[in-house]
């Protein structure tokens, strides 16, 4: 059980690691977004976001070797993924490509949930 859930969460770290190419260059985040990015405003703030995106995904891997972190990096994912999803909610008439990414951070949540019920079970047996 402890491989799965170190699995999933590998799978949830890379997902939330990713957008750290963007901490590059500008031409990467505007890419992997499909979006222009106009002014050096939105450069620093999204470019501010991949590095932070790194940190999430970055503590979410840590804890997979750090089991005593795991419930904080998967509170951290999900409350970062969950938010994205609202965001892309309640704003809509949004890209493809953002599209692909709330799918993507569904993935990641449905891992976290498999994950909190293997633990859950885990800790009861």
């Amino acid at each position: 059980m402890s491989r799965i859930i170190s699995i999933l969460l590998v799978v949830v770290g890379v997902i939330n690691f990713f957008p750290v190419i963007g901490v590059i260059s500008a031409e990467r985040l505007s890419g992997a977004y499909s979006i222009d990015l106009i002014g050096n405003d939105i450069v620093i703030l999204m470019r501010h976001r991949a590095l932070l995106f790194g940190l999430v995904g970055g503590f979410m891997l840590y804890s997979v070797f750090k089991p005593s972190f795991q419930t904080a990096a998967m509170v951290m994912a999900t409350i970062s993924m969950l938010g994205f999803l609202y965001f892309v909610w309640a704003v809509g008439d949004f890209n493809a490509t953002l599209y692909k990414i709330a799918m993507i951070d569904l993935v990641g949540i449905s891992c976290l949930l498999v994950v909190s019920a293997l633990k859950y079970v885990s800790s009861n047996n």
